[in-house]
């Protein structure tokens, strides 16, 4: 084959002078052989090839010794498009084309198939990682709040209290709690006894009982004064807390059953240290004082008007007799406050703060002495009908008092309107609205 003599085009590149050879065939003249063939009709891609001095002659530019090798020449690679502009075209071209689009060892795109003429390939979705970030987050909150929950329950301070016994009373509607108040100084150190002006007596006794009921005739809670005169299973009539000096919660559980005709289903009892740490737990409670309150005795002296009390202050103010109709008026006191601590303490604002929740659990659950059969679910029951009681969504009321009198055994003492006082059981064993006419204040 005679090799054509190049010729400069319109467009000033170097092209063949015959008709025969397609119009890409110009470069190799430049570096080496083209493989002739004809042009008729539909023109073929030339195979272009270079011809290397230490080829051994062979048309591929391979010596024998590369022949043997595996790997891939050039003649199983497709060219790409970008090597040099088609003739005919602009050199600089689309100046949005991307002169490296395909795979350069493939020879395709991943939408036209593998190297090997498979099918085509899919980009690789990246996964969405949040919904499993979400689930390993939730498991954790559960096992956290799970886990808290057992944790706070075993903290409980618990006693056989709630036992059967001959003569006991049937299962009433509704639910029944009796709260106690006790003078317990254990958890107090001498310097916060002094401070507190608790005194150093050992032992417990009963500083204050309520019976709290809930049900479908709504939630009440009554007041029962420790000097009343109540008959003592076994122990002839005395006043009500002579029964727990006697026999401790149990048979506080018995005298209160007996008199009231009211089975009891739970019981909760908190001492002087437990009262002050749930109440500084909670950032002290608001109260309003209606005329100013001094007892030494109780280290209280507080000024009429509304006001925060720190937990000593607190105590004092549950505590201090110096009223006018001193105990009286004391359970009335014990009544307002204990049921603005149960407010604050099941508020939104105590309960998404940590600073204020996590103490108050932890001070509330090891400060508590409960029944063997109750839990950490019953005692948030329990606060959160005494919230509503607060809330004016209840009645809090004292058993209606009859009179009073003295005996050589029990001292002074008060005892109970029987008309009314029965009156006020009777609905709550039925689980009824108590009657407004045997509501009082005192």
């Amino acid at each position: 084959m005679r090799r054509p003599s190049p010729v400069l085009s319109a467009r000033g590149s170097v092209r063949p002078e015959r008709d025969g050879v397609c119009p890409e065939c110009h470069v190799a003249w430049l570096f080496g052989a083209v493989e002739n063939h004809a042009v008729e009709g539909r023109a073929r891609t030339p195979r272009v090839t270079r011809v290397h001095a230490r080829s051994d002659g062979r048309p591929d530019g391979r010596t024998r010794k590369e022949d043997d090798r595996v790997g891939r020449s050039r003649d199983h690679s497709a060219r790409s498009e970008h090597h040099h502009a088609a003739y005919g075209r602009e050199t600089y071209g689309d100046p949005y084309d991307d002169p490296y689009a395909g795979d350069q060892l493939a020879g395709r795109r991943y939408d036209e198939g593998g190297a090997y003429g498979g099918p085509p390939l899919r980009p690789r979705r990246r996964r969405r990682r949040w919904p499993r970030v979400l689930g390993v987050l939730a498991a954790v909150l559960v096992l956290l709040l799970v886990g808290g929950y057992f944790y706070l329950d075993s903290r409980l301070k618990r006693e056989s209290v709630l036992v059967d016994y001959p003569g006991r009373v049937a299962d009433t509607p509704g639910t029944n709690w009796l709260i106690v108040g006790s003078d317990s100084r254990e958890g107090l150190s001498k310097a916060d006894q002094r401070r507190l002006k608790t005194g150093f007596s050992g032992g417990r006794r009963t500083d204050s009982m309520m019976l709290l009921h809930y049900g479908s005739g709504g939630t009440s809670l009554i007041s029962l004064p420790r000097d009343s005169y109540v008959p003592i299973p076994g122990r002839g009539s005395n006043k009500l807390n002579a029964a727990f000096a006697f026999g401790g919660p149990k048979l506080l559980v018995q005298t209160v059953e007996k008199a009231t005709g009211i089975r009891i289903d739970h019981y909760a009892e908190i001492g002087f240290n437990g009262f002050v740490g749930v109440v500084d737990a909670v950032g002290g409670v608001d109260i309003c004082v209606k005329n100013d309150v001094e007892d030494p005795k109780a280290g209280l002296d507080l000024k009429a008007g509304c006001q925060t009390l720190d937990g000593g202050q607190a105590l004092g103010y549950v505590r201090t007799r110096a009223y006018a109709r001193a105990d009286l008026e004391r359970v009335e006191k014990q009544r307002e406050f204990f049921g603005a601590l149960m407010k604050k303490s099941t508020g939104w604002g105590t309960i998404l703060n940590p600073f204020r929740s996590i103490p108050l659990a932890t001070n509330a659950t090891s400060n508590f002495l409960v029944d063997d059969g109750d839990h950490l679910h019953h005692l948030v029951r329990m606060m959160w009908a005494m919230k509503g009681v607060s809330g004016k969504d209840g009645v809090t009321t004292t058993v209606p008092i009859g009179g009073g009198g003295s005996s050589p055994s029990a001292g002074s003492y008060i005892t109970w309107d029987k008309s009314k006082a029965s009156r006020l059981f009777e609905a709550l064993q039925q689980d009824q609205e108590i009657p407004k006419d045997v509501i009082t204040k005192t």
